[in-house]
């Protein structure tokens, strides 16, 4: 027996006009998460260059959370293509990426304020685009196979 592990969602459904809808308000809330890691980043750079205290934690936090929003901008648009392995993915993330960032962001005495500030919107924004993610709209143009 074979099985396909790359379904695509129906072309009428990717193309009604909803589903464009809900799949640019993903994207746009993926692309603020993705700017805002920048933001984290820069932040931590400009700090070091300046010779404040900046971690090789905080380094490696800002760095995997801005290649986090690369990934998951990508998957959301194959995703919106019709992708559904790429979708299901794109669900994963955005509910499992807010919980980490705050997860780590709550041990007390790792990170400073303003950095945990700043991951927190980071967090903020995929959050928000998990909404239209895992709404109805997306979940219907990419039913369940077999």
């Amino acid at each position: 027996m074979e099985t396909n592990t790359h379904t695509t969602a129906g072309a009428g459904c990717l193309d009604h006009p909803h589903t464009r809808q809900a799949f640019g308000r993903a994207r746009t809330l993926v692309a603020a998460y993705g700017a805002l890691s920048v933001a984290v980043l820069a932040a931590v750079a400009v700090l070091a260059m300046t010779e404040h205290a900046v971690t090789s934690f905080m380094w490696g936090r800002s760095v995997g959370v801005l290649a986090s929003a690369a990934v998951t901008y990508w998957l959301t648009a194959l995703a919106s293509r019709g992708a559904r392995w790429a979708y299901l993915r794109v669900r994963i993330i955005s509910i499992v990426m807010p919980l980490a960032i705050i997860a780590i962001d709550v041990i007390p005495g790792t990170l400073p304020a303003w950095f945990i500030m700043l991951q927190a919107t980071c967090a903020l924004a995929i959050a928000a685009a998990a909404f239209p993610i895992n709404g109805s709209t997306l979940r219907a143009a990419f039913p369940k196979t077999r």
